[in-house]
Order: structure tokens, then sequence, then C-alpha cells
């Protein structure tokens, strides 16, 4: 397994490295309607990665959808990224929305990038220095994007895998939505679960806006060699699930970008409930 994570003491002591980039995983919601009480703050020098807009494909009707090569390749050079930069990603969350840069970043063939344990609250609660938001530009940098197509999945590959049972397939939504016992929040989605996938909720495997420790993710994976797909409401929590398991185990991985939003809005794919 490769170091996918850091420790705000790590990130603090290399502040100052030249090749250092530290993105905040700007996402305005998320599931837990947990509060954003540090969106004023940032970590000094720190850069806005923002998800819903930049680092989307804002013409496809799903949201969060990933961005082809281009247009990440622009986004990155304008915020000042290089090919050679160290990338460290946190949220104002904890863990929420930086695993999803994170996967982002190893999608487009750039594997330099880790995720800030416990995010700016954590940061803050060791007693690191913040500085207020500020807007910034940067000098344009050299990133080029190679995108790595075997760690997203598209919706056909997902049917495939129904039948073949190639790779587990593990879905981060609550167990209410993937066992259909609540009305999904999206007009036009059904509700339900992928046949042949399993439910680990991406809550579960956080304590205090960190993961928890290894041996906890390990049982309860509960792993074998098969390789992994990841799915949720709409590509960001199928991040959290897949870094975990990114801390555990050697195993193939990919997201299913679309998603239960893609897969839930189409009435010829079939569901579980």
């Amino acid at each position: 397994m490769k170091t996918t994570i850091v420790s705000p003491n790590w990130l603090y002591h290399h502040l100052d490295d030249l090749d250092l980039v530290i993105l905040e995983a700007q996402l305005e919601h998320n599931q837990l309607n947990l509060d954003n009480q540090f969106q004023n703050f940032q970590i000094k020098g720190s850069r806005v990665f923002d998800i819903k807009n930049s680092f989307s494909d804002t013409e496809n009707p799903l949201p969060n959808t990933f961005p082809n090569a281009a247009q990440f390749t622009a986004e990155c050079q304008k915020l000042g990224i290089n090919k050679n930069s160290t990338i460290v990603v946190y949220d104002t969350f904890g863990i929420y929305s930086s695993p999803r840069v994170w996967w982002m970043f190893n999608a487009m063939g750039h594997s330099t990038v880790y995720v800030l344990n416990g995010g700016l609250p954590q940061w803050i609660k060791e007693g690191f220095p913040t500085e207020i938001k500020k807007e910034s530009i940067f000098s344009k940098g050299d990133f080029e994007a190679k995108l790595q197509p075997e760690l997203i999945k598209s919706k056909e590959q997902i049917l495939e895998n129904i039948n073949s049972k190639e790779a587990v397939l593990i879905d981060a939504r609550s167990p209410e939505r993937f066992h259909a016992t609540i009305e999904e929040t999206r007009v036009g989605i059904r509700n339900g679960h992928i046949p042949g996938s399993i439910n680990v909720p991406f809550d579960t495997l956080l304590e205090d806006g960190k993961y928890k420790s290894e041996a906890e993710l390990s049982e309860i994976f509960n792993l074998n060699d098969k390789p992994l797909y990841f799915t949720c409401g709409s590509g960001i929590t199928a991040c959290i699930l897949l870094l975990a398991t990114e801390l555990i185990s050697d195993n193939p991985k990919a997201v299913y970008d679309g998603s239960w939003t893609e897969w839930g809005h189409s009435t010829n794919l079939p569901i579980d409930k």
C-alpha cells in the first residue's frame, strides 16, 4: 500500500517545501449536514479546488461528473500546479470531499497527491496557523493530465459486472437509501441499489473527522483479492471508501462516476431493494 494520507504535523513541517501545493477541496454541501464553520479560513498559501464548477463537466446533466483531460489540465495550470508538484488536499468538513480530489489526480496520472487526515478542523484543533481566505492569482503551471481510464467505470461496465462478478461493487450511501426504506431526494430517481452491490456507509469509516485505524477498516471491509468498484449518490463519497481501502489493500480500484444518480434515473437498468 502506498502512503495516501498525511497528518497536520507532517504538513506543518513541510509548508516551505518548494514543490508543495495545498488544495482546499471546495464543496458547499455535504450529506451529513455538517456546518462549514471554518469557511472563512484557510491553511497558509492554500488554493481552492472548486469541485462543482471548475473541475466537473458542467455540460453533463449528472452532478460532479468527471471532466475531460483538457479541462482538468487547464484548471490545474490556472492554480499554478506543475508536473512535479506534491499536492496535499484538505477539506473544511474533516474527511469528505478531499478523497474525491485525491482520486481525480490519480485518475489523471498524478500520484504525488495526499489527503490531510482530519482536514482543516484537525489542523486547527492541533493548534496550527490559519489565515483569512483570500483570492490569489498564480503563475501558470505546467501540469498535464494523462487519463487513466481503468480508474473510472461506466454504467455499461457496471451492468456487465452484475453478471461477471469480476469485481466487488461497494455502495457508500446510507443503509436507508441502499435498502430503499426512504425515498430518494432527487426528483425522478428510483430508490434501491445496484444488484450484487454491498453497502458500506461512508460515515462508518470515520471518527472525529478522521479515518479509523487500519485494523478497524480491515474489519469493516473484510476484502478478498477481487477488484473493487465504488459507487454512491453522485461520485463524491464513493471516493471516501476508495481511499480507505487504499490504506489497507492493493486491490485494483475504480469509481463508477455516474453512481446512483445515473443508475436510478435509467429505467432500463436493474435495481434491488
